[in-house]
């Protein structure tokens, strides 16, 4: 057993403890109150720091890390994804640039990720990095059928390479105009045999809402001239192609959600807690896409998360960096709120409420720590205005110690 005593003690679920010790045995936490009240041997005093859980990246291509600034905000999305191709046919290892990812994951708080994986193969050439990690196989029949099998096999093997920190694995239809129908009803099933998370980038932007309600379009016509089959578009959109008839599962991850209508909007109403929504507010602003509606998934009930997405449409792998985005277009959202999204929200969205998110008995201890020296009525504040790299992490009750030159 173990225990460390911070400043502030921030548990998420609950208000900020002033000198706090937490207590840790078999990486869970066993215990956790004020100092004066728990006798706790050989406590670890980390000072003037606001303990806290890790970070949670709900949406991440950790494969694209060598992009950084090499494609410049384009004038429509198809361009986009034209030159994304162009870039990971031009043989950038993946290995690395996922190990580069995780190390930059890491140096801003991030414990726990969700990487969507475009090379199936590339995890196993990776050495463990200690961080939890949830490796979701990406899944596209454009070209030709999708190996579903083998990739989730692959995705399986690098969740059990990854060893005590690791987290799980699931699959990821790519999208509405890359995954086919029957795609996605295998996806579907394959994960309600197997009570996997699944996935899925939707209604992300208004050229994919226009192919698939209008059949028209730079997307169309870029699909159309790689020799898609285009029957599946015109007067329906993006959400009821893919939601629609009840065959995707509970328990999915839908990133982006920009483009929807009134009875999109219905849809997922009546769906409620079925899916969580991810939000990745710096991709979001390069792309200089409308006002995210929050309010309208608040109000529905649907658990709202944030992702950082990839190095190809932002500058960092920051969370922090999230939370500021979200909240210089949301003035008015309340920082706890903001922290759940990055916390609480998605351990719920993979079935790990409880045990990931939060400081609470029975929770990994799967922590970090940031420099503060104010009161308690300003740590939630500080914690989004947070700009220091984290020096101090602990996954699963073991201690990294983080500095700019490992």
């Amino acid at each position: 057993m173990e225990a460390i005593k911070a400043r502030w003690i921030l548990p998420v679920g609950a208000p900020p403890l002033e000198n706090g010790v937490v207590q840790i045995a078999e990486g869970r936490i066993i215990a956790m109150g004020a100092s004066k009240d728990l006798n706790a041997p050989g406590v670890e005093d980390l000072g003037d720091v606001v303990l806290m859980p890790g970070l949670i990246n709900a949406h991440c291509h950790l494969d694209y890390s060598a992009m950084r600034g090499a494609i410049p905000p384009q004038a429509k999305f198809a361009q986009w994804i034209r030159r994304i191709n162009e870039l990971k046919q031009e043989g950038e290892d993946p290995a690395l640039a996922i190990a580069e990812g995780f190390a930059e994951l890491q140096t801003w708080g991030t414990t726990s990720v969700l990487n969507v994986e475009s090379f199936p193969g590339a995890p196993a050439c990776v050495p463990p990095t200690g961080l939890r990690t949830w490796w979701f196989g990406e899944l596209l029949d454009i070209r030709g059928p999708a190996n579903l099998e083998g990739v989730a096999i692959s995705m399986r093997q690098a969740s059990e390479r990854h060893g005590k920190a690791s987290g799980g694995w699931g699959l990821s239809p790519h999208a509405p105009y890359t995954a086919s129908e029957n795609l996605y009803e295998s996806v579907g099933r394959y994960c309600r045999e197997h009570r996997l998370p699944w996935t899925t980038h939707l209604a992300e932007t208004e050229e994919e809402f226009s192919m698939f309600v209008e059949a028209s379009g730079p997307l169309y016509d870029f699909l159309s001239d790689l020799g898609r089959p285009m029957g599946d578009t015109g007067g329906v959109t993006p959400v009821a192609r893919v939601l629609g008839d009840g065959k995707m599962p509970p328990g999915g991850l839908l990133a982006h959600m920009n483009y929807l209508t009134a009875a999109d909007y219905e849809l997922l109403d009546r769906r409620g807690a079925d899916f969580s929504v991810v939000h990745c507010p710096n991709c979001h602003a390069y792309f200089s896409r409308p006002r995210f509606e929050i309010e309208r998934w608040q109000k529905m009930g649907v658990p709202l998360c944030l992702g950082t997405d990839s190095l190809a449409s932002n500058s960092v792998l920051n969370l922090f960096e999230e939370m500021r985005t979200l909240r210089a277009s949301h003035p008015g959202l309340p920082a706890a709120e903001i922290l759940d999204m990055v916390t609480r929200n998605p351990a719920r969205a993979i079935g790990q409420g409880g045990a990931l998110g939060e400081i609470a008995v029975g929770a990994h201890a799967d922590l970090i720590a940031l420099p503060f020296t104010g009161g308690g009525r300003d740590v939630l504040e500080a914690v989004l205005a947070n700009r220091s790299e984290v020096e101090w992490m602990m996954v699963a009750g073991k201690v990294k110690k983080i500095t700019k030159e490992e």
